[in-house]
């Protein structure tokens, strides 16, 4: 496995990979990058999260491989069907896949994910609008949001 660490507006973001394919995003990290990324994966992610957290880019052309059962893979998939800058319900979610009663599970599908930003579950959102669970905390969700509903990405504090 190889990694790399970056600067975000938001923390440290460590970018894992392993042939070729993007596993992971850890935010907040304490590791270190390696000496000399050599993998384009990395690379690619690295410049791809750059874009996005300037506002040039709203989805991600990665290729990438995550664990799970089908349940939370059919989850995941739909996650990249959500537009950059708009948000669906875990209920949308839970009856886009067929599975209407399932909300519950597809907020733990999407605790799951450990590809955040490129799989964007921060675009999953409660009833009624609320912020519930994320990986990174709720404050980061409200964050990573109110960037992408900036016009261009841009994001101010107020």
């Amino acid at each position: 496995m190889n990694k790399t660490v970056i600067d975000s507006p938001i923390d440290k973001i460590a970018i894992f990979a392993e042939n070729e394919k993007l596993i992971r995003l850890d935010l907040k990290t304490k590791e270190r990058a390696d000496s000399v990324i050599t993998e384009k994966v990395l690379l690619k992610a690295e410049k791809q999260l750059s874009e996005y957290f300037s506002g040039k880019r709203k989805t991600f052309e990665l290729e990438y491989e995550i664990s799970g059962t089908e349940f939370q893979k059919s989850v995941w998939r739909e996650l990249l069907k959500i537009p950059f800058g708009k948000t669906k319900t875990y209920g949308e979610i839970a009856a886009a896949i067929g599975k209407p009663k399932a909300t519950r599970a597809v907020g733990s599908a999407c605790n799951k994910n450990h590809i955040l930003l490129a799989v964007p579950c921060h675009r999953v959102i409660g009833s009624g609008g609320k912020l519930t669970g994320f990986a990174w905390g709720t404050d980061m969700k409200k964050w990573l949001l109110g960037h992408e509903a900036q016009p261009k990405g841009e994001h101010n504090e107020n």
